[in-house]
């Protein structure tokens, strides 16, 4: 199973909202792109689910991680230009499951901000890599946010509590897949990779041990040469689709 080919992307966006799983998720997979949406004028927020507190490659004590990657996340955020980063509670790191309880908060975060696009984890693996972006965490919050996306949010009878709490029903228009089998929207991000670096840098618990720059341009060089972008160029890859 696949996506379909991307649809043309909106030119109207002036809201973004990215909905991830860790700390870390967004900025490993979409940094640039965020960056140069910014650039452009478009308000994006974060909603993170979890506080990563099961990651990390040094001795940290497990109860000092999850406020120590809530702050790397915030900093990362703020290299790219984005300032709003909310983190969901209750949800356990490594165990996520597309449930009600997970739909009704995304639902309820898509209502409050309103949001022109969605960026999330593609809910689809990739069976040529098992790693990263197949973690069963960000194929979880895939799913669920697509399923806040329709029929969640925009389904005033879905979740009736969030009437009472003011949040009217929301439709977003466009959703951006990262991690998935097969994109083929392209962003050249060339421009703004140091940004990017930086902002993964910012997650030192989770890069100290990497040399960030080398697997930036690495990664990011591979995108761009199968896309057919000329030489020295980087780019990051997702899937497009309307929801209208």
């Amino acid at each position: 199973m696949s996506f379909p080919a991307s649809a043309p992307v909106l030119p109207d966006v002036r809201r973004a909202l990215a909905v991830f799983a860790h700390p870390d998720d967004v900025d490993f997979g979409c940094a640039g792109t965020i960056a140069g949406w910014v650039d452009e004028g478009i308000d994006v927020a974060y909603l993170i689910v979890t506080r990563g507190d099961t990651g990390g490659f040094d001795d940290t004590p497990r109860e000092e991680l999850p406020a120590q990657r809530e702050a790397e996340q915030r900093a990362a955020a703020a290299v790219v230009g984005v300032h709003r980063v909310d983190f969901l509670d209750g949800h356990p790191d490594g165990l996520l499951a597309s449930g009600p309880e997970l739909r009704r908060q995304i639902a309820a975060a898509i209502r409050r901000f309103r949001p022109d696009r969605v960026l999330t984890s593609s809910p689809l693996r990739r069976w040529e890599i098992l790693t990263g972006p197949s973690h069963p965490d960000h194929l979880a919050v895939g799913e669920a946010t697509t399923c806040a996306v329709y029929p969640d949010s925009r389904n005033r009878f879905a979740f009736p509590e969030l009437l009472a709490e003011g949040l009217e029903p929301w439709v977003v228009r466009e959703i951006w897949y990262a991690g998935g089998p097969g994109p083929d929207h392209v962003v050249d991000v060339t421009d703004r990779v140091d940004q990017k670096i930086a902002a993964m840098r910012a997650h030192h618990s989770q890069t100290a041990h990497l040399d960030v720059e080398a697997w930036v341009r690495d990664l990011l060089g591979g995108i761009a040469g199968n896309a057919g972008l000329p030489a020295g160029r980087l780019a990051e890859a997702f899937t497009v689709l309307r929801t209208e």
